[in-house]
């Protein structure tokens, strides 16, 4: 299958390059060109324009920063204009349910088939192909895309288009808040003198245990914050999941003191940290290092 990747980034690098192994024409492109050249190794094409690299693809997958970015890409570049009828737009970026719906019926009016399917599981998931798929959208369309989508992991349909979208803030409401929660349970227990590292140890296994508890709690113990799901892009989701929260007259009190937090610890300088660095926004209200 002819496969096109717009946005070669954390995930879209080592998702690219499942496509590649998997023995599919690959055709690439980022704005940042360099980033797409790294997967010319491994026999993908890269373009200078989106619309070249879409063209005639059976499929075309998008794996960009946020909506507007999104909308830029396939509207305003030329992306959308140079796909063929009857193609299928995959988009895995994380954007509102709103816009996704918004991007879906500007496809149909030009004979293109459309699916939201955000991810989880970040890099490691991307490279390893174990991410969780949400997707949203036609059943016939997810049917079509599915022998794609197992190449990156477990995907399931969750209903109309925007569904995926909607999950994935789901996913990501837990996310940050379950990493504060983590952060400011082990430093309670720093602060009262026990080891970090050993608490984590005892209440794994336990009603504590969690995935979050197990990759990110590592990272805190470790003071390791090398981004892989960055703060901002954290705050960024937090912020779609109230504004859709809003939309559809839903009150969400734990989710908006999250983006506090997020907000509070982006403006002390931590944007480009691991999401688990709210770690390091929580030490800092504690006077502790």
């Amino acid at each position: 299958m002819k496969i096109s990747v717009l946005g070669i980034g954390l995930m879209g690098f080592p998702m690219g390059r499942l496509l590649c192994a998997a023995g599919h024409e690959v055709h690439v492109w980022n704005r940042t060109q360099a980033k797409a050249q790294r997967l010319a190794a491994f026999g993908a094409v890269v373009h200078a324009t989106p619309g070249e690299a879409v063209k005639d693809a059976d499929l075309v997958i998008t794996l960009l920063e946020n909506g507007d970015v999104v909308g830029q890409v396939l509207f305003d570049l030329g992306a959308a204009a140079a796909m063929k009828p009857g193609s299928l737009l995959i988009d895995m970026s994380s954007i509102k349910p709103v816009e996704a719906r918004d991007h879906a019926a500007r496809f149909s009016e030009m004979h293109i088939d459309y699916l939201d399917a955000p991810v989880s599981g970040g890099t490691l998931g991307a490279e390893q192909g174990t991410l969780a798929i949400m997707v949203g959208g036609k059943v016939a369309h997810f049917e079509r895309a599915l022998p794609v989508l197992k190449v990156f992991g477990r995907a399931t349909h969750v209903g109309p288009t925007g569904a995926g979208q909607l999950a994935k803030l789901a996913n990501q409401m837990i996310v940050g808040i379950t990493i504060g929660a983590v952060a400011e349970a082990l430093l309670l227990c720093e602060r009262g003198g026990a080891d970090m590292a050993k608490v984590k140890e005892a209440i794994t296994g336990g009603f504590a245990d969690s995935r979050i508890l197990q990759v990110h709690g590592q990272r805190m113990v470790e003071r390791d914050f090398a981004p892989r799901g960055r703060m901002s892009v954290q705050l960024k989701d937090l912020r779609n999941a109230l504004s859709t929260a809003h939309e559809i007259g839903f009150e969400a009190p734990i989710t908006q003191l999250f983006e506090q937090l997020y907000a509070r610890g982006i403006d002390h300088g931590l944007a480009d940290l691991d999401h688990s660095g709210l770690f390091v926004e929580l030490a800092s209200r504690n006077g502790m290092t």
